[in-house]
């Protein structure tokens, strides 16, 4: 049995969420990726992944043994380019979470001049405002927005940051008046972004020193340009993310409201799964990014 081999066949099952695209991938049948990941398991004496009809996912063992065969197989990936005298290239399918919003505002713009950079990284996106499972899931990066992070396993890079601006349409405050101080909010529609660490809840800091803000929600989105387009329409009063602001309020759509009182600013994080090497390709890709934002 070519361990190093099954554990590949592991991986791309895992990173695929699929028998027959990592068999695709492999050019192999899926019935020998199947037969493979069984022998793997018969191995190990444990399951590695728990299959129903409709789904397939990692059971405990399989989570942790995924982990160490990226780390393995990564560092015997770097161990031969360094013997070929290939040390530090940068090459490689790379497999990247990003919150929507962020994704279409920041990140599109920029990756062409990043692929552009390391023509022999194979860049994967998806787009999702939820937090996804990095390791389960096989993602290399996962980009989060926050102003703080559970702990976690994962290394949790701070990239840069972003403010948070709140704003309303011009139309909206002719029609219901400007809040000149925090608690004039209780007097107004508030619009939520529902996966923010406290949804509903502002933490402003103003003139009048510290408040939390209990908000009248009546409308909340997990997508804040969704928030943005409902803002545009005259409906309340929200939060939105500096990138999603500022096109908005540079062109009238919007206005700002209470600019003298301050939000948190969110870091902007990249997740990924400790060890001792940490992939070329996912250094470089934080790196470009970190350099990009500061930039900006």
């Amino acid at each position: 049995m070519d361990v190093l081999a099954h554990m590949r066949v592991f991986r791309a099952v895992v990173e695929r969420d699929s028998f027959s695209k990592a068999a695709l991938e492999l050019n192999q049948s899926a019935a020998a990726i199947s037969k493979q990941v069984r022998q793997l398991e018969e191995r190990l004496g444990t399951l590695l992944l728990v299959r129903t009809t409709r789904r397939m996912s990692l059971s405990d063992s399989g989570r942790a043994y995924y982990l160490e065969c990226c780390r393995l197989l990564d560092e015997i990936a770097a161990l031969e380019l360094a013997t070929r005298g290939c040390a530090g290239k940068v090459a490689g399918r790379l497999r990247v979470n990003v919150p929507l919003s962020f994704g279409l505002k920041v990140l599109s713009p920029l990756l062409p001049v990043f692929m552009a950079r390391y023509p022999e990284v194979k860049l994967e996106l998806t787009l999702d405002d939820r937090l996804r499972d990095v390791v389960g899931e096989g993602y290399d990066v996962s980009l989060r927005i926050r102003a703080a992070l559970a702990d976690s396993t994962l290394v949790a890079r701070r990239l840069g940051e972003v403010e948070q601006m709140i704003c309303a349409a011009p139309a909206y405050l002719a029609r219901r008046g400007t809040p000149r101080q925090a608690l004039d909010l209780h007097g107004h529609d508030c619009l939520a972004y529902r996966l923010a660490d406290s949804p509903g809840i502002w933490q402003l800091d103003g003139p009048e020193g510290a408040s939390s803000i209990v908000l009248p929600v009546r409308f909340s989105a997990d997508s804040s340009l969704l928030l943005a387009d409902m803002l545009v329409a005259g409906m309340g009063v929200g939060a939105l993310p500096s990138f999603v602001a500022a096109p908005l309020l540079a062109s009238g759509a919007l206005a700002r409201v209470l600019p003298s009182h301050g939000m948190a600013r969110r870091g902007v994080y990249a997740l990924y799964p400790d060890g001792r090497h940490v992939p070329q390709k996912v250094r470089a890709f934080c790196d470009f990014l970190a350099e990009a934002l500061q930039a900006g």
